[in-house]
């Protein structure tokens, strides 16, 4: 006869175990059956809620920026024409002079003497002349001999001149009302013709120089108006004198140059500026920069939706910055801007919309509510 109270402690065992497998068992039967439906990211995702804001994308000018520099519009390098021994010094360095203002005074030499004995050597050839022609005309000379009176005295006529022009050259003179940039001679300097002796600058007109990339300086052209806002705080309107007609190979971009008035002298070549110059009208939606927000990818942007509810990132393309805040291109001509709970949510999640009207009906509830 077998002994049960000797089996009663392996019943309890037996018993948790056999539970186990059955209930494993009916874990795979369900899953198997046609009522099944696993969660997925989808199911979450419906369940979040999200303020939006339609709004209607505005015509605003598209701004191009560049990075440039102040110059003067001209800058010259005064040159020796004659020789001589610097007795006199017209301007100093910095100053600014007048069209035609003395730089530089050279000594006379026999400049003047010079002079004389070419007005002589004029007067001498004219009297040659004179009486060849009066021969001629009576046929007591050949035309050769005319010719050749004619050539002596077109010779010293020439002669005059060049020492009409010496003595003028020894008043080195400004070609331009400016600023006399550099002087490289003092006086007691000896000079000869072609030796460098002052620089000067046309700063009653300044330039910015730019570069413009390949791309945008389709938007430009000659004429057009543009804003340059100097590192010393100041912006002056100009207008665009010069855009190069081939790029720079090396960078793919072209020169550009805003021109300046600066007949007040206030402002200062050899300053950075930014330049601002208006390029195409687009479409764009004003925005907070506190909706912008970073994808996987590090690509700033901002979340929209889409008509099916669906959460759609588009990448910033910012058109123009203001106080109120920033203008995007490239959305939908009517969107729907996600305005709260963008950080919740990613790019094609499904999402519940609340508008911002129905959020304001729902506080303005709940304080009347609170009020009683």
């Amino acid at each position: 006869m077998i002994n049960i109270q000797k089996y009663n402690s392996w019943y309890l065992p037996i018993a948790i175990t056999v539970a186990i497998i059955v209930w494993l068992l009916s874990g795979i039967n369900q899953k198997n059956s046609p009522s099944y439906q696993p969660i997925n990211n989808a199911d979450l995702s419906s369940v979040i809620s999200v303020r939006v804001r339609d709004q209607i994308a505005k015509k605003v000018i598209r701004n191009l920026k560049l990075n440039g520099r102040t110059a003067p519009s001209r800058v010259v390098n005064i040159k020796a024409e004659t020789d001589g021994r610097v007795i006199k010094i017209g301007a100093n360095r910095g100053e600014r002079i007048s069209q035609g203002s003395l730089i530089v005074q050279l000594s006379e030499r026999d400049r003047f003497a010079n002079l004389a004995k070419s007005t002589a050597t004029v007067n001498q050839r004219k009297a040659e002349y004179d009486s060849q022609k009066k021969l001629n005309d009576e046929n007591f000379i050949s035309e050769v001999k005319l010719r050749e009176s004619i050539a002596n005295l077109e010779r010293a006529r020439h002669e005059l001149s060049l020492a009409n022009l010496d003595i003028e050259f020894m008043n080195i003179k400004s070609p331009f009302e400016g600023s006399l940039q550099e002087r490289k001679v003092e006086i007691g300097d000896y000079v000869k013709a072609g030796d460098k002796i002052a620089t000067i600058i046309d700063d009653n007109e300044l330039i910015v120089k730019a570069e413009i990339s390949e791309h945008d300086v389709k938007y430009v052209k000659i004429g057009d108006f543009g804003l340059a806002e100097l590192a010393t705080g100041q912006k002056v309107q100009g207008i665009i004198r010069y855009i190069a007609p081939a790029a720079n190979e090396s960078t793919r971009t072209f020169d550009i140059e805003l021109l300046l008035n600066n007949k007040d002298g206030l402002l200062r070549a050899g300053v950075s500026s930014e330049l601002t110059i208006p390029a195409e009208e687009v479409a764009a939606h004003l925005v907070s920069p506190a909706l912008l927000s970073l994808n996987d990818e590090g690509i700033i942007g901002i979340k929209i939706l889409t008509d099916e509810n669906t959460v759609k990132f588009i990448s910033a393309d910012i058109v123009l910055s203001s106080d109120d805040g920033v203008y995007l291109a490239g959305l939908p001509y009517i969107s729907t801007v996600i305005t709260v709970g963008q950080g919740y949510v990613r790019s094609g999640m499904q999402v519940n919309p609340v508008t911002e009207t129905d959020t304001n009906i729902i506080l303005s509830a709940q304080s009347k509510t609170q009020g009683k």
